[in-house]
């Protein structure tokens, strides 16, 4: 580090803080107010469990976790002497929360009938996969170093499109007065540069906009973004002053469930080591680099932490570092997130903002971010891996479908298996395909984005090692299956063996080309030959 270096002093907070506090801050704000509804309304949990223990646990563990990135990103800039370093976003891992919800909690809860067992055993999920992160976060950066950034961007581009996007999407078109508009405002700002009134930030702007409409539209009769008067009044019955404090007890009260619990804390903890890796990779192309080992192993200890004191929710990086950064943000956003999430958490207040702002306002950050993630795994890799992002996709879209299919039989009360599998085929749906492609879909993404990369570039040794890797992950069920166990699906794992037997003659017996042709230039016309 040279002296001029060394003594640049980076500014903790500019300008762009306030677009990217506002974004990032309204997105902490959506998933805390998503984890309170299902504590209260699906895992029926009392009142003073959540606001009084678990709330102010998590809000303990996102405020660790947020000045810690904001810290590094600070340590970052200073030893570059660059003045544009945006912090890594972190807060509740969106996919574990309905993991541990549904898979866990909801199920144990049922079966013993008490929903205090349920929390237990979230409590002791966490604790678990906490470990898997810090154990992992030394194994990372070997993965990241040998594995294609296609993969690794093509398999976050996956999750940003799957269940990033299509939420928020769907959200805005169902009550498009707020949604769309918010969503117009948004992209006029962060995509077209429009500077709105004074300086205000357009994300500020659109949840305004969004409540105003939404309370003026109760006033004139319309129900707009489901506003209440009544559920406003509700909510000031939660307001006070919380503490987190210890629960071991109630942490290893949950290891009479350690069975249950390992089938989805270990699949899930290496996700969380490759969903990070994706993350650290995507702020890396955008010019921010971060030490893989550090972040995975932050993630794990913060995560501890939390669960110790009450939470049943794993912290994570985020995706969405580029969409920060592309509208400002640098430092003080992420500890400012932080001391907000601190105070709505410790204070009682989310009850409050639950019944003030509508969620659909807000759902257009979500998209907005999921679009600039999706770009990123084109813009940031070479054109010739286009076909390898593309293939990355498939499998988040399958998990997604199945997803949706398991929600709307439910619904109906009812499941594939007493549909007919074979009924649902005959009527196009191919849920068994859905079922193995979506099965631990982001492993599956990295690893057939991995060998197409591979193959593109003529690499066959290493596209062959990236099928072998597969074979074992699918035959331990860690891809390609609901759960983890041996020989899960046998014949998904024979055939990534055949892949990698293919491969490899291909490294051995072919012949080098003078050229890397095109698809465009396989046959006359401009058109790929099928």
């Amino acid at each position: 580090m040279s002296t001029a270096t060394a003594a640049f002093k980076p500014k903790v907070w500019v300008p762009g803080d306030w677009n990217a506090f506002f974004g990032f801050g309204t997105n902490i704000l959506v998933n805390l107010l998503t984890l309170t509804a299902l504590m209260r309304y699906v895992l029926k949990l009392p009142d003073d469990l959540i606001f009084g223990r678990i709330l102010p646990a998590t809000g303990l563990m996102l405020f660790l976790s947020t000045v810690y990135y904001a810290w590094l990103a600070y340590k970052l800039a200073q030893k570059t002497g660059r003045s544009d370093v945006c912090a890594l976003p972190s807060g509740i891992s969106v996919p574990h929360m309905f993991v541990v919800v549904f898979v866990i909690m909801m199920p144990i809860a049922a079966s013993a009938g008490d929903p205090i067992k349920g929390w237990e055993a979230g409590l002791t999920w966490v604790f678990v996969q906490s470990f898997v992160l810090m154990v992992g976060g030394f194994v990372a950066p070997w993965i990241k170093k040998i594995t294609p950034r296609a993969a690794l961007l093509g398999a976050l581009a996956g999750v940003s499109i799957a269940f990033i996007s299509l939420r928020p999407a769907l959200d805005m078109y169902m009550d498009p007065v707020i949604g769309i508009v918010c969503f117009a405002i948004l992209l006029a700002s962060w995509f077209g540069g429009v500077r709105y009134f004074k300086g205000i930030p357009a994300g500020l702007v659109a949840i305004a906009v969004g409540s105003a409409i939404a309370w003026g539209g109760l006033a004139l009769g319309y129900n707009f973004g489901g506003m209440s008067i009544a559920k406003l009044g509700d909510s000031f019955a939660s307001f006070g002053f919380s503490f987190p404090l210890p629960v071991f007890g109630h942490v290893f009260g949950g290891f009479e469930y350690l069975g249950v619990i390992l089938v989805t804390a270990i699949p899930f903890g290496i996700y969380d080591l490759v969903e990070a890796m994706d993350n650290v990779e995507s702020a890396e192309a955008g010019g921010d680099h971060y030490p893989t080992t550090r972040v995975l192993t932050a993630d794990g200890v913060v995560s501890l932490i939390g669960c110790l004191l009450g939470n049943p929710f794993i912290n994570a990086v985020y995706i969405g570092h580029p969409g920060w950064k592309a509208i400002g943000g640098r430092i003080g956003y992420s500890a400012a997130t932080g001391v907000m999430v601190l105070v709505l958490s410790w204070f009682g207040i989310l009850a409050l903002m639950m019944a003030l702002i509508p969620v659909v306002a807000i759902s257009p950050i979500l998209l907005y971010i999921g679009m600039l993630i999706g770009a990123q795994a084109f813009q940031e890799t070479p054109k010739s891996h286009a076909p390898a992002v593309i293939l990355s996709l498939i499998p988040q879209v399958a998990g997604w479908g199945k997803l949706m299919i398991d929600n709307a039989l439910g619904a109906a009360g009812t499941n594939a298996a007493t549909v007919g599998i074979d009924k649902l085929a005959g009527m196009g749906v191919l849920y068994h395909g859905l079922e193995l492609l979506g099965g631990g879909a982001i492993l599956g993404s990295l690893i057939l984005a991995a060998i197409a990369a591979c193959i593109i570039d003529r690499a066959f040794a290493k596209a062959a090692g990236f099928a072998i890797a597969g074979a074992v992950l699918t035959f331990f069920g860690f891809m390609h299956s609901e759960a983890i166990g041996v020989m899960k699906t046998p014949l998904v794992a024979l055939s990534y063996l055949g892949v990698a037997g293919v491969l490899y003659g291909c490294a051995r017996y072919a012949l080098p080309m003078a050229f890397k042709p095109r698809p465009q230039d396989a046959v006359p016309g401009g058109e790929a030959a099928l």
